[in-house]
């Protein structure tokens, strides 16, 4: 695992922004911006063994779970930007609303029973832990007293709708939460829900 700048990091999305505005990437993308500083001040605390799940949106914690940023570009190129999946670094990700958050339980579940020093970090937009299975894998996860830790990352967007909208609720059910088990925080993302704002046909 290396060390980032913020401004490798924003250099990097931004290249991965103009090759999919160029038409250069004949998939789906999910950048990121706004939380450099948040996410390399956390990835201080997770190990090389350590793994790490994400959603969509995983550009970022790639990089910073020592993907080479050639490799990860090759990868994102390819089409394979929202399910970009490098064991040898112990990171997983999903296009799949909530689909790592079982899978990352299993683990930390697994490292339990064999009395392993690894845990799990498990990264969630906002929207994603309002649903069912966010609050059955957290809830199970602190009864069980596993080795994972929940980061829910709140951009305001369940796709183009205010989260709080969509679910009618003033305030999320982990707003301001930091604890051993989940980390909430909040971050303006420049970036569309999807794409990096230029209208491009496949």
């Amino acid at each position: 695992m290396r060390t980032y700048k913020k401004k490798e990091l924003i250099n990097f999305e931004n290249d991965i922004a103009k090759c999919f505005n160029d038409g250069k990437i004949r998939a789906p993308v999910h950048l990121y911006s706004g939380n450099e500083d948040f996410l390399i001040k956390f990835f201080k605390k997770i190990k090389k063994n350590d793994w790490v799940f994400c959603s969509w949106r995983s550009h970022y914690q790639c990089l910073l779970k020592g993907v080479p940023p050639k490799i990860l570009k090759k990868e994102i190129i390819e089409g394979k930007s929202i399910s970009l999946c490098f064991p040898d670094h112990k990171i997983y990700s999903s296009a799949i609303v909530g689909g790592s958050l079982p899978i990352a339980v299993g683990m930390a579940l697994s490292f339990k029973r064999k009395k392993s020093k690894n845990k799990v970090y498990c990264f969630i937009g906002e929207m994603t832990s309002e649903t069912g299975i966010a609050h059955e894998c957290i809830k199970y996860s602190r009864n069980k007293k596993l080795p994972i830790h929940f980061i829910v990352e709140d951009n305001g967007k369940s796709v183009c709708t205010d989260t709080r909208k969509t679910w009618s609720q003033k305030k999320l059910t982990y707003e301001k939460s930091s604890d051993k088990y989940v980390t909430y925080y909040k971050y303006h993302l420049k970036y569309p829900h999807a794409g990096a704002g230029k209208r491009v046909q496949f």
